[in-house]
């Protein structure tokens, strides 16, 4: 880009023995054919041009992202150190002060075309590492989600009723969680990948059902204290289940952790009287406080074979009296300001009608 028609003449004259050379007579057209369909290695750029000088002309191909790349050198009169170094500033990769050497241009051309070169090939290969990491990392994460479903379906097919309580549960915790983001208590654990975790580990919170024996499972009256006593040890089950699998990959990962704790704790009560180990109050892990809340709704709306669904609201009356004894009283708090919020969860992902119901 140069107005000088002696000066444009005798440079690409000169490149046009290896180069093919585009030529403009303005700033402003510089700037259409840098932005054109076939961009140009290099730009040769004079200072003082007549409509836009070459200083701006540099800043604004910088601040494109399609022309951002392309080296520019300028070629100009303007010798002063301060010039120069507005030139560096600007983003140019050389400055050749005028009047010059053909040969000094030729090679100062030679070189930077094989840096672009170079950077360009890099530019390439970084773009095809990362779509192929990303490419990976989807597929690792599929594996895993679905490796976590397959899991907890194996527990939950030993109970033919339990239909879709893993994908409710799932959506029950994201949304308590959600909810409690900002609150004081849960503001520094809940942050945005926690609530995936958590959202990702919840199906697991009953894998430990796979190893209690159907006659207690399935059984359709009440369990005596002795047969409790077995459902219980589910959540040590649970956990032992899941520490296996770590020790099985040779690592721990975030989610398995939360995993675990949601296996093992989500029976536990905020007042002490729950199993396995009878934690109390914030001694209970986050994960598992909001999993016993999301776990208990979602028990008393469902069918069991022990029991008939309750209505939405019944259900909420029923986590409310628990507050301060079964549940931590600000999961509870969240849970009733979203309640129509768990109530179209259940509708969402509401279980196929039973075996013989009327309309089945």
């Amino acid at each position: 880009m140069d107005d000088t028609p002696d000066e444009v003449w005798l440079i690409s004259d000169m490149l046009k023995a290896e180069y093919r050379v585009k030529v403009a007579n303005s700033g402003e057209k510089g700037l259409k054919i840098a932005e054109g369909a076939e961009p140009p290695d290099l730009i040769l750029l004079d200072v003082m041009m007549p409509d836009i000088d070459g200083y701006e002309v540099c800043r604004q191909l910088k601040a494109n992202p399609r022309t951002e790349a392309i080296p520019v050198i300028f070629l100009t009169g303007m010798t002063r150190m301060a010039d120069e170094k507005r030139g560096f500033d600007l983003g140019a990769v050389d400055y050749i002060a005028k009047p010059f050497s053909p040969s000094i241009v030729l090679a100062r051309v030679r070189a930077q075309l094989r840096l672009k070169t170079a950077a360009d090939f890099l530019r390439d290969q970084n773009g095809f590492l990362e779509r192929e990491v990303a490419k990976r990392t989807k597929q690792v994460t599929a594996v895993k989600d679905v490796t976590i479903l397959a899991m907890a379906s194996l527990a939950e097919t030993r109970d033919l009723m339990t239909g879709n309580h893993i994908r409710r549960t799932q959506f029950y915790m994201s949304a308590l969680a959600t909810s409690l983001q900002s609150h004081p208590r849960f503001a520094h654990y809940l942050d945005e990948f926690t609530i995936t975790m958590l959202f990702k580990s919840a199906p697991l919170h009953d894998i430990g059902k796979v190893g209690i024996p159907d006659c207690i499972l399935l059984k359709p009256g009440h369990l005596t204290p002795e047969e409790f006593e077995v459902m219980k040890t589910h959540a040590a089950m649970g956990r032992n289940a899941i520490e296996h699998a770590e020790r099985w990959l040779g690592t721990s990962l975030e989610f398995l952790a939360i995993a675990k704790e949601i296996a093992n704790y989500h029976h536990e009560r905020w007042d002490g009287d729950g199993y396995p180990e009878g934690l109390s109050g914030d001694d209970i892990p986050v994960s598992a406080r909001l999993m016993a809340v999301a776990d208990v709704y979602d028990a008393l709306i469902s069918r069991r074979v022990y029991k008939e669904p309750i209505p939405h609201l019944v259900a909420v009356e029923t986590i409310i009296e628990g507050k301060g004894r079964r549940f931590d009283p600000d999961v509870v708090d969240a849970f009733v300001g979203i309640n129509e919020e768990f109530h179209a969860i259940a509708r969402q992902y509401a279980d196929p009608p039973a075996p013989g119901a009327a309309g089945s």
